[in-house]
């Protein structure tokens, strides 16, 4: 990804976001279809396919070398050492 706010949607074209909402819909169709008992394993579903996809991110994260290191030096930081960030820029 190249974006910054490494968000997901940010890297798709504008035919795949026409065909994510026609998927949306199409699964709200279905939703109202489905009996109490149904939604529930539905529910259940999609959390394991959250789940999945939140492990694969946690795991790209855990390849970069040195990151988690770099996160604990930066937690290690004393606030005393913390600037404004309207001190240092005034242009926001």
């Amino acid at each position: 990804m190249s974006t910054t706010d490494n968000s997901p949607i940010d890297d798709r074209s504008s035919a795949d976001l026409i065909s994510v909402t026609e998927l949306q819909c199409q699964l709200n169709d279905f939703l109202k279809q489905l009996s109490p008992e149904r939604l529930q394993v539905l529910v259940d579903f999609a959390a394991y396919l959250a789940n999945t996809e939140s492990e694969a991110a946690t795991q790209e994260l855990v390849a970069i070398p040195g990151l988690l290191e770099r996160i604990k030096k930066n937690q290690a930081t004393p606030k005393t050492q913390y600037a404004n960030w309207r001190t240092l820029r005034s242009d926001v």
